[in-house]
């Protein structure tokens, strides 16, 4: 993607099954724990440059001594700094005593973060501010071992108003309005609830104040916890989760819209937002590794008892497929395999667009994320000219002479790596003129290799959202070669709605599809729609979110695919562009072709999975009509 938006956050979890003194006498360190979650985040760093934070929580600790330990950190690499923070903790132990770093029952009472519960977060701010306040893990403290929540989560929820009214209603006070805020107090209310009845039932019993909190440890049903806490979320969602004793949780939401894979054996549980960082850590085949169900929690309690179980009953599955297309590592097999048929299925409109000239075409990508795509391409093309030798040498063998068969055979894509991101580069510059000079030469190319005027230039890109570094930047570099044509080519659809589960997507303005529509509707004397669907949804605001639509597809409905894309070439085309520019565009079929089991498609169709996503829609686009460049949610 060649418009850097931000993101998908990260969660890592780990659970030790065994005793402390297992792991050092079987992989000969204290630390087998930590070492594993340090892996597990610096594997998912894709998922977090705002900033991460880690908490562990020590099983079976007497009173007066700490059990939860949390770290956060917004360093420029905060993994980095925060696992060298704890490694500072062992230094001096190393150094002068080296003995006790074999004595896990010393550590465990003596060093903070040796314990058996681990959980990592890894955070990409999608709204608000950078600050160590924003960072998971969120602790909600209490006397009480049992009261005590830790959690952290990939998610964002449309009803935080909703939400927030039902924490007042509860007798509640936020602190704050967000929905980190409100997830974590729901959950910690109804742990409060839970810890209260279970009280009030063994003191009838007549069990000593000291034996009911034991007692309430070994019983707390996280099941029911989070079907009351979770109840009346409408978001996307992975959380997890750990309760002062050492129960834990990670929950998918229904949709199953947010990622969550997990690994278990007689060892270890291990839960997280990105498949191959568990099988890379733990050297483990992909089909070992299972995915969280969407509307379950994976349950692992104080005694290790590993459990799924329902909290919420499961919507159609919707997994993001936007989240496949750019966001996941590419490392994944099956993430990998999409990729590549993404930009094999373009193959068609590709040919077309250059009237199946491989002769005076020259075939690149823009990086780094599109790589895959155009290695599928690539694959397409290949097969194109196989097939186009075999039916030439099958059926009109008898009319080539040796020039035209000289020709055939060597036919072939020509495959250049012209686009070059500069990622050193650094645009300070604090004059907006400056700065734009700047950006534009974020990429760089590879001189000598076009044909000027002659060669037809075709790059492909993961996904166009706002067009932006296109226009300032790639367009304008790679102009400099003297194509005839450039063609940027799209392995997703066309962007045209917010997104508002996760993703920095959420004001209409931004997108350069919906810029497309919004001309073409004035262009052509069509300005009623625009006024007509405000109306539609300023009024849709006022209703429950259960029953409202989605009325700015009306704004898409009058053209077709290829106009709108038509136009978007215009817009990313700068002044003084010599050749002539085309925009391709993957086709919603497609994609859903190349992500069979990730059918939620709401940024390029508007079929939002809950109910909350038609408020949002609604709300960006009454925003975008008075001029309020605030978040739909």
């Amino acid at each position: 993607m060649s418009d850097q938006i931000k993101h998908e956050c990260g969660i890592a979890f780990i659970r030790l099954l065994k005793p402390l003194s297992y792991y050092q006498e079987k992989y000969g360190t204290a630390l087998y724990g930590l070492n594993k979650l340090y892996l597990l985040m610096e594997k998912q760093h894709n998922r977090g440059q705002d900033g991460a934070g880690i908490a562990t929580i020590k099983l079976d600790m007497k009173p007066g001594s700490r059990y939860i330990s949390r770290y956060r950190s917004m360093a420029q690499n905060a993994v980095a700094d925060i696992f060298g923070y704890v490694q500072s903790k062992f230094v001096d132990i190393q150094n002068e005593t080296p003995e006790l770093m074999k004595d896990t029952e010393w550590l465990k009472q003596n060093v903070s973060f040796i314990g058996e519960v681990l959980l990592g977060h890894l955070r990409y701010g999608t709204h608000g501010k950078n600050s160590i306040e924003n960072c998971h893990p969120f602790l909600r403290q209490n006397n009480w071992m049992t009261r005590n929540l830790v959690i952290a989560g990939n998610f964002n929820m449309t009803n935080v108003d909703e939400l927030l009214e039902q924490l007042y209603e509860l007798g509640q006070h936020p602190k704050e309005k967000a929905d980190t805020v409100t997830v974590l107090e729901k959950i910690g209310h109804f742990l409060d609830d839970e810890n209260q009845e279970l009280f009030d039932e063994y003191k009838k019993e007549g069990l000593s104040n000291v034996d009911i909190t034991h007692k309430i440890s070994n019983n707390l049903n996280m099941a029911n916890i989070l079907r009351r806490s979770a109840k009346n979320w409408d978001g996307g969602y992975t959380i997890s989760g750990i309760v002062g004793n050492g129960d834990a949780f990670v929950m998918r939401d229904p949709a199953g819209i947010r990622p969550a894979f997990y690994y278990a054996d007689d060892e270890i549980v291990v839960a997280a937002s990105e498949r191959p960082a568990i099988q890379t850590a733990f050297n483990v085949q992909i089909k070992q590794v299972k995915e969280i169900e969407p509307g379950h929690a994976l349950i692992v309690k104080k005694d290790g008892t590993v459990t799924q179980e329902m909290y919420r009953e499961p919507l159609e599955k919707r997994a993001c497929s936007f989240e496949r297309i750019y966001f996941s590592r590419g490392s994944d097999a099956d993430i990998y395999k999409e990729r590549k048929q993404l930009g094999n299925l373009l193959i068609p409109q590709v040919l077309g667009a250059v009237k199946e000239d491989l002769k005076n075409t020259v075939f690149s990508f823009i990086p780094n994320t599109a790589e895959v795509s155009f290695y599928g391409m690539v694959e397409g093309l290949h097969e194109y000219v196989r097939n186009v030798q075999k039916d030439t040498l099958l059926n009109r063998k008898e009319n080539l002479n040796e020039e035209q068969l000289e020709a055939l055979l060597s036919m072939a894509p020509r495959v250049e790596k012209l686009a070059i991101k500069d990622v050193k580069l650094r645009t300070f510059i604090t004059q907006d003129a400056d700065r734009g000079e700047m950006v534009a030469h974020v990429y760089d190319t590879t001189y000598g290799v076009i044909k000027n005027h002659t060669d037809t230039l075709v790059a492909v890109d993961d996904s166009i959202v706002r067009g932006t570094t296109l226009k300032q930047s790639i367009i304008k570099i790679i102009d400099r070669l003297h194509p005839k044509k450039i063609i940027i080519v799209s392995s997703a659809p066309q962007i045209r709605y917010p997104d508002c589960y996760g993703i920095d997507m959420s004001k209409m303005g931004q997108f350069v599809a919906f810029d497309a529509a919004i001309q073409l509707l004035k262009e052509r004397k069509m300005e009623h729609i625009i006024e007509d669907v405000y109306q539609k949804c300023k009024a849709s605001l006022l209703l429950p979110k259960e029953e409202i639509v989605n009325y700015v597809k009306e704004i898409y409905k009058p053209f077709k695919q290829q106009e709108i894309s038509d136009k978007i070439a215009e817009i990313i085309t700068p002044k003084g562009t010599v050749a002539e520019v085309e925009v391709i565009y993957q086709t919603l079929d497609n994609l859903h072709i190349a992500c069979p089991d990730h059918k939620g498609d709401w940024y390029f169709s508007g079929n939002y999975p809950t109910p909350g996503g038609n408020k949002v829609v609604n709300k960006a686009f009454v925003n975008w009509k008075e001029g309020n460049n605030q978040r739909a949610y």
